[in-house]
């Protein structure tokens, strides 16, 4: 217990233990989850993880450590099963959302199983997610509230910090394509063909629905979308061009985007991953990083207008000294970017610890604006954290929160997921250009000036923080093609889920009460 204590600080000491409980006991398969009951005979839709009743797939606690699913970008469009030819007047996108389970224990066979649970769901009014289920209750939450990018962790933190995606370049913004690798850095033999970094949802010969550049679910991570002859492309170029309001692709010439996990292009420290960029690095070390980014952050902008800021990442002090930690450098948007890494005074300056953030609240020296990331292990991805660690992880900071009075009154928490971690949701999607949006997740606002348990609908992704922020600020658009330059949603009545104005994101601004002052 001393030992979990020391390694994640951002819990109070009374939650640690439960880094010690929720493990399954199983030996490590691919094979069906049998901690869940009838788990191969599972009802044709969703179905409570933690219900008791075994017909319908008990067998899990809410404490417990689960499967995985898949949030890969192809893997995710094709999950939600787009078409125009679906469209009705309340889902004007055609998608459908219900290949989730195909995908899932497709998407990789026969090279492993996929996990079988993606219709899985908590249910608050019986006993689930009990701290969060109270901040909706006293607070607002956002119920049109969409992960930004098709996709996973990576891609969908470079969206909230830029409003864009990042392509591979020379790492002084001049588009190359990307660099296939030698089959060694997989544990595969030299007789292996080279490994293609450029991603194709195209199934191999005799799967069902194996990608093809997909080893092992990490190699296909790079799409170079303006280009209707490349794989995958035309699919999805077709679809946005058949849809009855104006969507574009949104991708320039040339340009490979990263549209799966990829590293960073610096190290913690500000050391450049790999500055020779092509080939990898001997010992591997960087084999899956995009080059050092130009595309402006919402930090660079801050600084243009002298707004305060810091990003605040669990486990960065142990990342910088090479220490075991649970750092997650591809959820840090301006780790890419060489505008703040490349510049130890900036770097020092804006890129902080989980502790240091607990410093500045105590001593009343918090920035204007915050991001805070909790380390991988209190996040709540599945596998290797649960929604318990994070609900632990947010009671610990708004406690001292709301302990700050003044501090509180001054402030608007905004609690987020980076995806939905590849569960099924029957909200509606709205297209806004070639990489998304994807299916809804969670927003809660949480400030004296969001009181009453409301729920909004406006719809909402991750750039509309970027929006939020600027309009508190008067900061303009970070570039001509971020999606922060896109419209605030009209809506009516009938349906305040589905803009009349699309593609429209709002500005958050309808999940708060501000005063004048």
């Amino acid at each position: 217990m001393t030992a979990a204590r020391a390694f994640e600080p951002s819990l109070n000491p009374a939650d640690a233990v439960l880094l010690t409980t929720g493990a399954s006991g199983l030996v490590a398969t691919s094979g069906p989850d049998t901690r869940i009951a009838n788990v191969t005979t599972l009802p044709n839709g969703p179905y409570q993880q933690t219900a008791k009743d075994p017909r319908n797939g008990q067998g899990l606690s809410y404490d417990a450590y689960t499967e995985i699913l898949v949030h890969r970008f192809f893997q995710m469009w094709q999950q939600s099963d787009c078409d125009v030819r679906h469209a009705t007047a309340r889902n004007p996108a055609g998608c459908l959302s219900d290949l989730y389970p195909f995908v899932a224990t497709t998407y990789l066979a026969p090279v492993e199983q996929g996990s079988g649970t993606p219709m899985a769901f908590f249910n608050m009014n019986t006993g689930d997610a009990p701290f969060l289920k109270s901040l909706a209750d006293r607070f607002t939450l956002a119920d049109n509230y969409h992960q930004a990018v098709m996709g996973g962790t990576g891609a969908n933190h470079i969206m909230l910090g830029t409003g864009d995606m990042i392509f591979f370049s020379d790492g002084a913004g001049n588009p190359l394509p990307p660099p296939s690798l030698p089959p060694s850095l997989f544990g595969l033999p030299p007789t292996f063909p080279p490994i293609s970094l450029i991603a194709n949802p195209n199934p191999v010969p005799g799967t069902n629905n194996l990608y093809q550049n997909d080893l092992f679910g990490r190699s296909g991570i790079y799409v170079k979308c303006a280009d209707t002859t490349q794989p995958g492309v035309p699919a999805i170029a077709n679809y946005l061009r058949s849809l009855l309001f104006d969507v574009t692709s949104n991708c320039a010439p040339d340009r490979f985007y990263a549209v799966n996990n990829i590293f960073p292009g610096f190290h913690p420290d500000g050391r450049r991953a790999n500055p020779a960029n092509v080939p990898p690095a001997p010992d591997g070390s960087d084999f899956v990083f995009v080059p050092p980014s130009n595309v402006p952050t919402i930090g660079d902008a801050l600084n243009a207008n002298n707004v305060s800021w810091r990003y605040y990442g669990g486990g960065f002090n142990d990342a910088v000294a090479g220490r075991p930690n649970a750092f997650c450098g591809a959820c840090n948007p301006m780790q890419y970017a060489t505008s703040i890494m490349a510049n130890p005074a900036v770097r020092n300056e804006h890129i902080k610890d989980i502790v240091d953030f607990f410093a500045d609240l105590a001593n009343d020296t918090l920035p204007s604006v915050s991001f805070v990331k909790p380390s991988g292990f209190v996040a709540a991805e599945p596998l290797i954290s649960k929604v318990d660690l994070f609900e632990a992880f947010l009671k610990n900071i708004l406690d001292r929160f709301e302990a700050k009075p003044d501090l509180f009154a001054r402030s608007a928490i905004l609690i987020l997921f980076d995806e939905a971690g590849g569960f099924y949701d029957s909200g509606f999607i709205q297209p806004l250009d070639f990489f998304g949006d994807g299916p809804r997740v969670p927003l809660l606002a949480v400030s004296p000036h969001a009181l009453g348990g409301r729920v909004v609908h406006t719809y909402y992704d991750h750039v509309s923080i970027l929006k939020f922020i600027e309009r508190n600020w008067s900061i303009p658009p970070l570039s001509s093609r971020s999606r922060d330059n896109l419209a605030n949603p009209v809506t009516d009545e009938t349906n305040p889920y589905v803009p009349r104005n699309m593609p429209a994101i709002g500005d958050l601004m309808e999940m708060f009460h501000f005063r004048a002052q």
